[in-house]
């Protein structure tokens, strides 16, 4: 029996996932797409007001689009199927197979928004039809309205295309890190993953306005083909990826396409879970304040601040700040994130003090272009630096639940924040600048609290063989939420603002101004009620884990030694 054990052990040191630089060259593969994926997500978010004005999408039209990436998702269910797909089929296969959906979708949302598309055939046949669809626009959910322009309808289809791929892609990556990650660092491996992958955030809202306006000829499809280069390469990350998981499998014996067979009756048991039923509405209500603001988040702060228009010549209005503004921030987020990593204390305190100047800088040039974009690019960079922290402190200390109730409180004072406090600052350009830059860092640090918390918890509540079903599940219920509220704060937006179309019918408004002139209060409140729901689920699921001992708030690799023992046990009885 001590043969037994040993051979057992024996066998796991030698896997490939138990050599560091492997499951970390595998999580940098897979977090790099993410990273990619991201980028396109939100490519448009910081080009708003130009839509609005050279394509003729209002708030909308805009929000309908945007809502559209999870409609196939939500009402086809797709989630669902993708789920299934990757408990049968495996992570490699999955991964592959979301990388040419979401190019596919992207390529389709790209021609969208091309000077081609505008008076050609396509043009015409989505400006007739897809105006009344039958059932769906009875029920309230159809992705398209009559009125909207042709180009939102074609680029929205393209967006769910790409949803579909982007959604699969997040199960995928999250089963294939507790694969590789299972009893080691996986709160901090998912934690790092997002916060590479909210990078992407930050590099579309630098580089999305760069492109569009390059060469003083504004072109939105320019900002669009930039992100679908960075997806062909999400696809070869993806690719690359296939390989290395072969090659584990190869190792351990593993062959996901055929070990426990996923069975409809798995649904059931996963939805039986009343644990299981808090974290999704939990997700939903958290995930749902965040993506969709990001959406509107440089229009609301155009709408905030009192922005001075930059001379053409100037420094600060040229591409190259541009890319020297990127390369600071790659700076922060590379020197913070590294600083906790360093065990030589002078080290640690060096990357630390560089973290911190070059974020200084950053923000000092972000001011100096007057760039609402530059500014919300922000929103990652302090959750980079914090991330390994929490990380480190869910897999060693616990306390995942307690970090949601924190990430909860801290998104509902942002949200308000941002609803009431900011507009008092629109007459001073300097003050107004410094609450946006410290409540969107702050907004950015309680984002990070739920990958480091919420996903590593998911593996407590489910058998391992039905994971992917369940990330599918929590990703359906999260993308509902990610379906309605851009479509609601766009709607909000219209309805709470009825001047604005009035001054546009009367052309006592330019589209240019139209398009920075809303008021974000209702929407922003919105926002924050979700967050008060989502602090009630914090106190909920906590209560939950105390009277069932789900481990929720256990440290992760202590509570996965203790599952490596059970296993030894098991093998030598």
């Amino acid at each position: 029996m001590a043969t037994d054990t040993q051979m057992i052990v024996q066998q796991k040191v030698e896997l490939l996932r138990d050599k560091a630089w492997a499951r970390w060259t595998a999580l940098g593969l897979l977090a790099f797409a993410m990273f990619c994926s991201y980028i396109f997500m939100d490519i448009l978010s910081p080009i708003k007001d130009l839509l609005q004005s050279t394509r003729g999408w209002d708030s909308t039209a805009f929000g309908t689009m945007q809502g559209s990436e999870t409609f196939l998702n939500v009402f086809i269910f797709f989630l669902i199927f993708a789920g299934i797909i990757l408990d049968k089929m495996g992570v490699r296969f999955t991964a592959v197979l979301s990388g040419a959906v979401m190019l596919v979708g992207a390529v389709i949302n790209w021609y969208a928004l091309t000077d081609a598309f505008q008076g050609s055939s396509l043009d015409v046949w989505f400006t007739d039809h897809l105006n009344y669809i039958p059932g769906f626009d009875e029920l309230g959910i159809s992705p398209f309205y009559k009125g909207m322009p042709a180009s939102a309808k074609f680029s929205a289809v393209g967006f769910m295309i790409f949803g579909c791929g982007v959604e699969m892609a997040g199960i995928t990556v999250s089963r294939g890190i507790v694969k590789w990650f299972k009893g080691r660092e996986m709160a901090l491996a998912m934690g790092s993953e997002m916060a590479l992958a909210r990078l992407g955030v930050a590099t579309c809202m630098i580089f999305s306005p760069m492109f569009a306006e390059l060469g003083g000829d504004i072109s939105v499809s320019r900002s669009v083909a930039f992100a679908v280069v960075l997806l062909m390469v999400a696809l070869i990350m993806f690719i690359v990826y296939f390989f290395m998981d072969k090659k584990l499998d190869e190792q351990s014996g593993e062959a996901e396409e055929k070990d426990e067979p996923f069975k409809v009756s798995d649904i059931g048991k996963i939805l039986s879970s009343w644990a299981f039923w808090v974290v999704a509405l939990l997700c939903v209500l958290y995930y749902s304040a965040i993506f969709p603001f990001q959406k509107y988040a440089v229009n609301m702060l155009q709408c905030n601040l009192s922005f001075t228009d930059v001379a053409p010549e100037s420094f600060w209005a040229s591409d190259t700040v541009t890319v020297i503004q990127y390369i600071i921030m790659i700076v922060v987020a590379v020197a913070s994130f590294a600083s906790n990593f360093s065990k030589n204390k002078t080290m640690k305190s060096a990357m630390l003090v560089t973290a911190i100047v070059a974020l200084v800088i950053y923000c000092y040039m972000g001011f100096m272009r007057q760039s609402a974009a530059a500014i919300f690019a922000v929103f990652p960079l302090l959750a980079v630096g914090i991330t390994p922290i929490l990380g480190n402190y869910v897999d060693y200390k616990g306390k995942a639940a307690t970090m949601l109730i924190l990430g909860s409180l801290l998104l509902i004072l942002c949200h308000l924040t941002f609803a009431f406090i900011l507009p008092m600052f629109k007459d001073s350009p300097v003050g107004g600048v410094i609450v946006a830059y410290v409540t969107i860092l702050v907004l950015g640090a309680s984002f990070s609290l739920v990958p480091a918390s919420l996903w590593p918890s998911v593996p407590k509540l489910v058998d391992a063989k039905i994971i992917g079903s369940a990330y599918a599940l929590i990703f359906w219920i999260q993308n509902i939420g990610l379906w309605l509220f851009p479509m609601l704060i766009g709607k909000i937006l219209t309805n709470t603002n009825p001047d604005i179309e009035i001054k546009l019918a009367n052309h006592t408004l330019t589209p240019e101004e139209a398009a920075v002139s809303y008021d974000y209060t209702w929407p922003l409140v919105m926002l924050a009620c979700l967050g008060v729901a989502a602090l009630i689920l914090g106190f909920v699921l906590k209560a939950v884990d105390k009277k069932k001992n789900l481990g929720l708030e256990l440290p992760n690799i202590q509570t996965e030694k203790e599952a490596e023992e059970a296993e030894v046990l098991d093998a030598e009885l």
